[in-house]
């Protein structure tokens, strides 16, 4: 089996993320970039049952220079090999753009199965995943809490109104999981240094072939501001009537 584990490379989560106003682009510079942790889970649901089974498992990522950092761990958890989308033309792509160049590499690459996270940190679109799906013209499942994988299809758990549906398909086939999978393993020294090893591929668009026409950005920021500074909030002194002067406070602000 050929799994293909989608991962972005975000600000790091405990780092200061901020817009920059000029380009209305999240700004790369402002804290490291890391693997964005839920595709460290889908990393770790794909060595799972290569752990187990005859699987070949292949990370792929679009982005800048700097996402070769991303790839290097993800090789170093265990993937076999690493495919990098870079090409400058691709600065500024919306999910549309993204999930368009993304199943055009898959396809070209091959796959039985397509991992991915839900949704990034420094996106929040929880979108594309299904938009490659449907790219590729497989069944997908999103959002699952819960995989298991064998050589005919993948099964799951997500959550669902008011309970848990079990959901399942036939390969090939695209899934993203949440936060709520097990977390990646952690790479030891000997997974570092075979990493070194192992083939990186890097495609440009123009590597790419089978690009759908309507894969261009269709949608853009036209204006970006600075988060406001927090400001002291109001303090209440209890003197013997602290209940009702809170309870003032949130008359005036329509809280109760």
């Amino acid at each position: 089996m050929k799994i293909v584990v989608l991962i972005k490379n975000v600000p790091d989560t405990w780092g200061e993320r901020r817009l920059d106003p000029q380009t209305g682009r999240v700004d790369r510079g402002a804290s490291e970039a890391v693997i964005d942790e839920v595709g460290e889970r889908a990393i770790e649901a794909a060595l799972v049952y290569k752990d187990g089974a005859d699987a070949e498992v292949v990370v792929m990522t679009m982005g800048p220079e700097a996402a070769k950092e991303s790839l290097r761990k993800g090789l170093a958890m265990g993937a076999d090999s690493a495919v990098h989308i870079k090409d400058d033309g691709l600065v500024g792509s919306d999910m549309v753009r993204t999930s368009g160049v993304l199943a055009a590499a898959i396809k070209q690459v091959g796959f039985d199965l397509v991992i991915a996270g839900d949704v990034s940190t420094d996106g929040g679109g929880g979108v594309v995943p299904a938009m490659v799906a449907e790219a590729l013209g497989v069944p997908h499942l999103t959002h699952l809490d819960s995989v298991s994988i064998t050589a005919q299809g993948v099964s799951g758990e997500r959550e669902a109104t008011g309970g848990v549906a079990e959901v399942r398909a036939d390969l090939p086939a695209v899934v993203s999981v949440t936060e709520r999978t097990p977390e990646g393993r952690f790479p030891n020294f000997r997974g570092i240094m075979r990493a070194r090893k192992k083939p990186t591929q890097a495609l440009s668009l123009g590597d790419i072939a089978g690009l759908p026409e309507q894969a261009v950005t269709r949608t853009s920021v036209l204006s970006a501001a600075q988060r406001p500074a927090r400001e002291a909030g109001v303090k209440v002194v209890d003197e013997g009537d602290g209940g009702q002067k809170l309870f003032e406070y949130l008359s005036q602000e329509n809280l109760v």
